[in-house]
């Protein structure tokens, strides 16, 4: 079992401007990414926001009032906000007296008539409307299903301002929102929280107050309007009930009331391994829109589909991504690792026939490409922020690589820690703050991990040479090539199945550097060998090959550079002469040949990456070693 903390506290103001790294990260490639502990851009705090819109679905507008409540940090002139220059402010008011603004390149700046004191909570109300633009993966869209109208946004990564005025800061999360809409007859809204009044209006037109009230990101604030249908599902956690609501197209609602009861156990699991759900005195939801995938709007996902995993993965970003959200945007992998991850041990704890797949599905992804890093640093790009293969598969398995490091216990145990950590618990967070937690968990110094799999680039291959040993047993001699020339050796527990008639027991090899012998004691004669049947690490495809006795090998001999690119180093001991040499491949065929002297390089240039053997002989005897080929 897991010892989880329920911690509900504010998130704590900090000095504006502290970034801090952990200080035993000091020296590695991947401490440069700071700790989460930054206070609100821009001068204040935002606190609290109030979203007030007329909208109709059949028409691409927006007209509204959006109120903020915010506290002062410094002095202040100027109150910077984020706006699109295609919507017109006709109104700001500061403490409900008029103000003077301007606009340009996608700002508004509020120009109050005296500097504001640090510490002043004020209230800012604006009024404006227009045609939103779309950016990113909509933002704010207009479309149609089965001939009827629909309005949906979605602001991930920098679409808010889109739409409403907001302050587009990941480390700066209200405390807590309305979002009051009114449409024509017929429509509903979906909305984040709890519908806490619909109402009909003497105009016939209907009027939805959405109320919630946890800490939320600027991007996860979200609406859509159209003519949905509306039922509920019931998840039963052991102290408390969460109502799953799902807003449905009508033309769906019959397949929809069929798929999304597998949420209730989805939610009941993540509930089980990383605490209660953090909403559940709201609710959890989901509202379809027309879109291939889904957006993990706080409390209710936007759906395109009903989809096992895209419902799996949907509801985990209310714990990895909602409750604590990468505080930037480099670090998206917190978010979108772990919702991915976790869909992943659905399968596991759920669905086992499909962990097997999940993994080699996105094993071969990652690996069908030599490069590329899980960090993002192009934040300006939409499509490098959530690459397929990096952003979401290479970081979900950049996680399971981290459980199988860290042991089952002490993974589980620092998430839950680095979630109800009170400094990032409804707050934002960097990798450096993961990282701590899962050492402090582990024990275990992951700084060259993170090096090599958060930094670096690219994949190992390993190359296995083993024989069995007479009285049971093997003596294996493990290679490794990487793909990609950031990461010169993935430092890893390298698991290796020995299958003996039908039998077979496993080993973690501690693999430190190319090239290294291990003997394994087993009281079995060992007829074939696997290297990481379960699919723990990313690695390209495995070639093990069946040897005689490794005494054979080495002895006497020195083989350098290994990894070899071009020319190969070779020392044989006592080796005065002219000696013939062979190189041969991992199934023993010969594929270079001839004449070696003492200090001469070997170029192996031509020969294809992976797993060589080279024979000399002369002199009255042979020498072998072996070396990989880069």
């Amino acid at each position: 079992s897991l010892l989880l903390a329920t911690i509900t506290v504010a998130q704590p103001l900090l000095e504006e401007g502290t970034l801090e790294t952990i200080a035993r990260c000091e020296g590695r490639h991947w401490h440069t990414v700071p700790k989460a502990n930054g206070s609100p851009s821009r001068g204040y705090d935002m606190l609290y926001h109030r979203l007030r819109m007329d909208l109709d679905p059949a028409v691409r507008a927006v007209s509204g009032t959006v109120t903020h409540r915010l506290r002062t940090l410094h002095p202040l002139d100027t109150i910077q906000l984020d706006l699109s220059s295609a919507l017109v402010v006709s109104l700001v008011e500061l403490g409900g007296n008029p103000v003077n603004f301007a606009q340009g390149d996608d700002l508004l700046h509020v120009l109050p008539a005296a500097t504001l004191p640090a510490g002043q909570q004020l209230e800012l109300r604006i009024t404006y409307g227009g045609e939103p633009p779309s950016s990113g993966f909509g933002s704010f869209v207009q479309a149609e299903h089965a001939g009827a109208p629909i309005l949906w946004t979605l602001s991930q990564p920098f679409g808010a301002r889109d739409w409403w005025p907001c302050k587009q800061d990941l480390q700066d999360k209200a405390d807590s929102l309305d979002v009051v809409v009114t449409v024509p007859a017929g429509q509903r809204v979906a909305g984040n929280g709890m519908l806490v009044a619909e109402t009909t209006l003497p105009n016939g037109r209907v009027e939805f107050h959405w109320r919630h009230r946890h800490p939320i990101a600027y991007y996860l604030v979200a609406l859509a309007v159209t003519n949905y249908a509306v039922y509920s599902d019931v998840a039963v956690l052991p102290n408390t009930t969460v109502e799953i609501l799902n807003y449905v197209f009508p033309e769906n609602l019959t397949s929809a009331q069929s798929e999304t009861p597998r949420c209730i156990a989805q939610l009941q699991l993540f509930s089980d391994l990383f605490g209660t759900y953090p909403f559940a005195d709201e609710k959890y939801g989901h509202a379809q829109f027309v879109w291939g995938g889904g957006m993990e709007h706080q409390t209710m996902s936007f759906m395109g589909n009903f989809s096992y995993e895209l419902m799996a993965h949907e509801l985990a970003h209310q714990w990895f991504g909602n409750t604590v959200t990468c505080a930037s945007w480099e670090d998206i992998w917190l978010n979108e690792g772990f919702a991915t991850y976790l869909s992943g041990l659905c399968y596991e704890f759920l669905e086992p026939f499909w962990w097997m797949p999940f993994k080699r599905m996105r094993r071969d992804f990652i690996i069908s490409q030599p490069g590329g890093s899980v960090r993002c640093l192009d934040t300006t790009s939409v499509s490098t922020l959530f690459d397929a293969r990096l952003t979401y598969a290479k970081s979900a398995m950049v996680l399971h690589m981290l459980r199988w490091v860290c042991g089952d216990s002490a993974f589980f145990a620092g998430l839950n820690n680095y979630l109800y950590d009170p400094l990032l618990f409804e707050g934002s967070a960097r990798t450096a703050d993961l990282v701590a937690h899962l050492e402090s968990a582990s024990g275990k110094d992951l700084g060259t991990f993170m090096d090599n799999w958060y930094t670096g680039e690219g994949f190992p291959t390993y190359q296995l040479q083993w024989s069995p040993r007479p009285g049971g047993g093997a003596d294996l001699e493990l290679y490794q090539t990487t793909s990609h020339p950031s990461v010169d050796f993935f430092a890893m527990p390298v698991p290796v199945q020995l299958w003996s008639s039908g039998t077979d027991t496993t080993v973690v090899l501690d693999h430190t550097f190319s090239g290294e012998q291990f003997s394994v004691a087993w009281d079995q004669v060992v007829d074939s060998i696997l290297v990481d049947p379960e699919i723990w690490i990313v690695s390209g495809p495995s070639v093990v090959t069946r040897t005689r006795s490794m005494e054979l090998f080495n002895e006497g001999m020195r083989l350098y550079p290994n990894p070899v690119a071009q020319h190969l180093l070779v020392e044989a001991e006592s080796a005065t002469g002219p000696m013939e040499f062979n190189v041969m491949g991992a199934t023993g065929r010969t594929l270079q040949r001839g004449t070696w002297r003492p200090g001469e390089p070997l170029n192996v240039a031509a020969l294809a990456t992976g797993l060589y053997t080279l024979e000399l002989c002369g002199q009255g005897r042979c020498w072998r070693g072996r070396f990989v080929k880069e």
